[in-house]
Parts: C-alpha cells; sequence; structure tokens
C-alpha cells in the first residue's frame, strides 16, 4: 500500500483570527475563518522499512528530520514507513502554518490509500492540522477541532514575510484579552470579492498587536501592503510574521508583488490565489 507520489502542502492563511477564551489547560479558543493558497510545500512518500526524511527548498535550514517533525509523527501514528522527500518551499514560524499543512497533506494521501487515520491524531499534532486537513476555505472553532466549510469568492492575495521568526508562545503571552468577541453567528454569501473584503475589514486578528510588539518589522510589511496600489485589506495571518494583502484582480496583486519586492528583495513575496 503506497501513497500517492507527489503530495501538495499549501500555505494556510487565516483571514481572521478571533481569540474567544482560554481553557483550564491553557489551550486558547479560536474562531478563524482560514483559506489556503496556491503556493506550498510538496512532498514525495516512497515506502520502505526505515523512517527518515530527505530535505530540499529554500526553507530547508533548520527543519527537524528526525521525530520531531510533525510529517514523521503522522505518517509514523498512520502505520506508514519510509522516505520523506520535503521540498520546503513555505518559510517556517511564519504564521501560514507549514508544518502543519506538511503533516495534514500526509494523512490526506495516506487516507486516499486506504490508511485508517485514527480520529483524534490530527489535532493531536497541532491545532491547524484538522483544518489544513481540509485544505479549503472553513471556519475553525474551539482548539482547532471544530471545523466547517465556508463558501468564498475566489481571493487575490500578495503573501509577504520580512523574513523575521515570531515565537508563538510570546505573541499570546502578550495577549491584552484572551475573551474577545467571535465573529459573527453567519458568514454572509460574498458575491464578490470587495464585498469579502469589506467585511473582513470589521473582523480582527487578535494576535496581531502582541506580534507587532514582539517583531516591529510587522508594521513596515502592514504598511506597504496596506499603501499598494489596490490593496483591500491588510493583515497578518496566524502569529505572524507573514502578512497579506487583498486585491480585487490578480494583475494588481501581481503589480504590487513587483512593487515591494524591489524595494525590499530579501523579503518572502508570493502573489497568490485563495480558496
Amino acid at each position: 500500500m503506497t501513497a500517492e507520489p507527489v503530495v501538495f502542502a499549501p500555505a494556510k492563511i487565516n483571514l481572521t483570527l478571533h481569540v474567544t477564551g482560554q481553557r483550564s489547560d491553557g489551550y486558547h479558543l479560536l474562531d478563524s475563518l482560514v483559506v489556503f493558497a496556491d503556493v506550498g510545500d510538496q512532498l514525495r512518500l516512497q515506502p520502505g522499512p526505515q523512517m527518515q526524511i530527505k530535505l530540499s527548498g529554500p526553507f530547508a535550514k533548520g527543519v527537524p528530520t528526525d521525530a520531531r517533525n510533525l510529517v514523521w509523527q503522522a505518517a509514523e501514528a498512520a502505520g506508514w514507513c519510509g522516505a520523506i522527500d520535503l521540498d520546503k518551499q513555505l518559510p517556517h514560524g511564519a504564521g501560514i502554518g507549514g508544518g502543519s499543512s506538511d503533516a495534514a497533506a500526509v494523512l490526506r494521501a495516506l487516507t486516499a490509500q486506504g490508511y485508517e487515520i485514527p480520529k483524534d491524531l490530527a489535532l493531536s499534532l497541532g491545532a491547524d492540522v484538522p483544518v489544513c486537513g481540509q485544505a479549503k476555505a472553513s471556519r475553525m472553532r474551539g482548539i482547532g477541532e471544530e471545523i466547517a466549510s465556508v463558501e468564498l469568492p475566489k481571493l487575490q492575495a500578495l503573501l509577504v514575510n520580512p523574513g523575521v521568526h515570531v515565537p508563538t508562545g510570546a505573541v499570546f503571552s502578550g495577549l491584552h484579552s484572551r475573551d474577545n468577541a467571535p465573529m459573527p453567528d453567519e458568514i454572509p454569501q460574498f458575491s464578490t470579492a470587495p464585498e469579502c473584503a469589506d467585511w473582513l475589514a470589521e473582523q480582527r486578528n487578535d494576535l496581531e498587536p502582541p506580534a507587532r510588539i514582539a517583531a516591529p518589522e510587522i508594521d513596515r510589511v502592514l504598511g506597504d501592503l496596506g499603501t499598494s496600489s489596490g490593496a483591500m485589506l491588510a493583515r497578518m495571518s496566524g502569529s505572524g510574521a507573514t502578512c497579506f494583502a487583498l486585491y480585487p484582480t490578480k494583475k494588481a496583486a501581481h503589480m504590487a508583488a513587483y512593487e515591494i519586492g524591489a524595494e525590499h528583495p530579501d523579503w518572502w513575496i508570493r502573489a497568490v490565489s485563495l480558496r
């Protein structure tokens, strides 16, 4: 029994992220609208007698190649063994779910091949792994276990990461309030991307203020995105430091990528479609 030869692990983008509470065990309660980009990591699974991870790609440095890696944990827990070639195209520790999406892609591929995945395995690997398993527009609540599909228009966006690592723990520790309002009970049906962007502007990422304190570079990124031509909304994703802006057209997103990239050639910048 083998997995698909190549598996795609898309970048996860939190269009909103409301922190609505904290459980007695320390886990934070969230209400987040999550979408996925058409850029991401790629994995190749080759069954064999020994578990191993082989890294490539621009962000391979620093990624563990042993049981600390979520893809190793996911495969092993699913009862699969072999070599995993992991092409890291996404910056890690960047608020776009790189490691979680990689693990979810492994579970998705093994499920398609008939492996029986333990019900709670995805959540045990991390709060983002279940929603990354869906890999489509979803509303994520609770500690990541409550997921509902959402219909959104196709969104054109620019992702920008200034190359700084923002420790998730420090960001959550910097929250002024852990008991904030959730999104409205019903997410509207949007007919256009600008209509969606207008509604999103009324929502929040509660982790953005403490992340901006932990990594002041985020201020510059959000400033550049917000003032780029055609930008409808600029916000940070997850716990940072990757930020995004939404645009009315793909052309506008690519133009913004050119403008910002010319000024900051060392930043990671990708024009993407979100779904």
